[in-house]
């Protein structure tokens, strides 16, 4: 486990190009053992690369470097980072559709931490409950509404154990309704010590959760810092929500 002067999450000059455009561009952000931290920013931002290049699904560029509980985990095949206690949402829910959604999560709770059957069963149902979907366990995943499918999306990061959640914009297209269930669920999630990384662009939802706000623009971060001084900010007003300010 990280020391109290060592962050769980250790990201150090990071950089993503595709060609000639550079998504990423020298990231540098920490993360301690039990924070919440979102990160809001235009479309085209960068924010999903930085999902990506944490969680393993990218690489990042020669020179940057990311820390996990003290550990290098730079050239980390993804299946490792989720071993190692990595576990994250996708913007878009892409399940087992021909498979139920217990089994969906199931899959997550023995795949995702080698757990025996019989224990992978029991954590899959506790989170079924916890996560609202025990009634429709038996229920194709494919045939699930979008709050449902975004539930099961959760469901299955959960069930890897994850210290660190990547939760990328799963409040997207839902009701004030369900963002209000949404947000108790994930500050539950976080009342337990499991840390959070949230891309979103309901940004009153990330207000409920977060300790601090990254903004990311072109690809790099112009501030961080507490939630509400971040949506005032003159800066972050032209950037993100497209208002022009007064010289």
């Amino acid at each position: 486990m990280p020391t109290l002067s060592q962050p769980l999450l250790d990201v150090q000059h990071v950089s993503k190009s595709f060609g000639a455009l550079k998504v990423t561009d020298d990231v540098s952000l920490t993360l301690r053992a039990g924070q919440a931290l979102g990160i809001i920013g235009p479309n085209g931002a960068g924010k999903t690369t930085l999902f990506n290049l944490i969680s393993g699904n990218l690489q990042p560029q020669p020179g940057g470097r990311i820390g996990f509980d003290g550990q290098d985990i730079t050239a980390s095949a993804p299946q490792a980072r989720c071993a190692a206690g990595i576990g994250r949402t996708y913007q878009v829910p892409h399940p087992f559709g021909r498979m139920s959604v217990f089994e969906n999560v199931l899959v997550g709770a023995t795949f995702g931490t080698g757990r025996h059957e019989r224990d992978a069963n029991e954590v899959a149902r506790q989170i079924l409950q916890r996560t609202g979907l025990a009634h429709q366990a038996d229920k194709l995943a494919g045939a699930l509404p979008l709050l449902d499918r975004k539930r099961l999306e959760l469901a299955r990061a959960l069930a890897t154990e994850p210290r660190l959640l990547l939760l990328d914009e799963i409040a997207g297209g839902l009701t004030e309704h369900e963002v209000a269930e949404l947000i108790e669920v994930i500050r539950s999630i976080r009342a337990e010590g499991v840390s959070i990384i949230w891309i979103e662009h309901i940004v009153h939802a990330l207000m409920a959760v977060v300790d601090e706000l990254v903004v990311l623009d072109f690809g790099r971060i112009v501030m961080r810092g507490e939630p509400a001084e971040v949506m005032a900010s003159a800066e972050v007003q032209a950037i993100y929500m497209g208002l022009e300010v007064a010289a």
